[in-house]
Parts: structure tokens; sequence; C-alpha cells
């Protein structure tokens, strides 16, 4: 292990990570990306191996910190001051640690039945949210549109906690032309349609989730071809606005996992 202590933001190593965490450009030219904490360094280090670099702060590690330094002892070590250490991280409150790493590629299945379409997500911690919640009801694949914040962003792979690194997340398409190529439904969430509760979800389905304000565009919604909505209390004086992206999502891809577990066990 070789270990620096950078105290320059002039440093050519420490310019290339403040690029990795505020480029999307640079990380997919570079095939890098940052990650913060140690959950999150220990998912990747499970699923994919050991990382290029360690980031450190000045001062007292955590135990957690320390202790996952002591497993990653062959792994190259960078300590930079606090101030410096806190440009990269995309959280105020780290954990005290962060890790350069190669950009994972997990192939995405031969045979697809449960997907995510996400067009124009412009929050990486909404997104990040969004990703994990699909990852733990089951999704195969997760689709994202041109005009989404990038997956792999240190602030997404926050909110992902490890989501990413066990779901494979297609960017860059065309969501129309998706939905379209799609061999099952596909369901969009809006204020008009049938309740989701009454929707045959147990078949092979594709969940298209919009952007926080405007939601999905006209063209997408003509592309679907399910329209539901979700149930709520004063539903007269509460728009479905009042459901987040993320909470939304996470309560149509559940129910799909209810049925399609049920249907199974059937």
């Amino acid at each position: 292990m070789a270990f620096k202590h950078i105290t320059s933001r002039d440093n050519p190593v420490y310019k290339h990570l403040r690029k990795l965490a505020d480029n999307a450009r640079e990380r997919k030219k570079s095939g890098l990306t940052l990650l913060e904490g140690v959950h999150l360094i220990e998912a990747y280090w499970q699923a994919c191996g050991e990382p290029q670099l360690l980031i450190i702060p000045e001062g007292k590690s955590s135990a957690e910190a320390s202790a996952l330094m002591q497993q990653l002892v062959d792994v190259d070590t960078m300590m930079v001051p606090t101030l410096m250490f806190a440009d990269l991280a995309p959280v105020a409150s780290s954990s005290g640690i962060m890790a350069m790493v190669e950009t994972p590629e997990l192939a995405v299945p031969t045979a697809v039945d449960f997907a995510l379409l996400v067009e124009e997500i412009q929050d990486p911690g909404n997104l990040g949210s969004i990703l994990r919640t699909a990852a733990a009801a089951g999704v195969q694949v997760a689709y994202l549109s041109k005009g989404c914040t990038d997956a792999w962003s240190p602030k997404a792979l926050r909110g992902g906690q490890g989501a990413q690194l066990i779901l494979p997340v297609v960017e860059g398409v065309d969501a129309v032309e998706i939905a379209r190529q799609f061999a099952g439904q596909t369901l969009a969430l809006t204020m008009e349609g049938a309740s989701l509760y009454a929707q045959n979800l147990s078949q092979p389905v594709m969940l298209a989730v919009g952007n926080e304000g405007a939601g999905l565009s006209p063209a997408l919604q003509a592309a679907v071809s399910l329209l539901a909505t979700i149930p709520m209390a004063h539903h007269d004086t509460l728009a479905l606005e009042s459901l987040n992206a993320a909470a939304a999502t996470a309560i149509a891809l559940f129910e799909c996992r209810r049925q399609r577990t049920a249907a199974c066990s059937a």
C-alpha cells in the first residue's frame, strides 16, 4: 500500500478527484466514480473487488472506517485536510472515508419481466432512493432517460446505498422507444386512471416514473399501456404531487412484487 498526505488543492490526483465528484462527463470518460462511507465501500468490495484508492481526512477516523482500512491494507490511501475532504464528500456529515472505484457494468438479463423506466429525474438523492427501492423490490433492470441525473454521482450512489452495484442501470435511453419495445404491460402513475390496486400486475410489467415536478412527458404517457393512480385520503384536497417520485415508486413497485409473489405461490 502507498500512503500519501496531500495538502495542496493543486495536486493532480486531488484535482482529478474533484472532477469525479462534480462532473458526470469526467466520470463517464474515466470510468471511475467516488463512494462515500463504510457501507458503500464494503458493498463495492464484496460485489466488485477492491477500490483503486481510499481517501481519508486528517484527524481521527471512525472505528468503522479504521477497521475497513485494516481490511483493505493493500489499497493505496490518500490523506487530505478536513476541508479538502469535505469538498469531495456528498454530505456534510461524512463517515470519514471515501474511495475511488471503477464504475461497474452489470449485464442486463436476456429475459426481463419486471423493469423500471425513469424519465428525467433531476435530484441525485431522489434517483438513488428510487434505485434502492427497485433493487429491494426485485426489479431486473432500470432504464434512465437521456434527461436523468447521473446514476453514478456520489450523491446518487449514497442515496442508492449499493443498489447500483446489484441492479443493472442503463442510462441515456429513449424512454418512449423503451416503453414501446417492452414485451409486457407498461404502467404509469398519474392523477388519472383506475386505482393501482385494481390492476393485474402479476404479469410482465414495466413501471414508468416521471420528473419530480412535471411528471411523465405527454409522449411517454401516450406510449404506456396503462395509467393508474394511488388512492389517497382527502383526495379532493391532496393531489398526487404530495407523494414524491420516490414514495410513489415504492408503493407501485411493492404492489407489483406482492402480486407477482402471490401468483408464483398460487
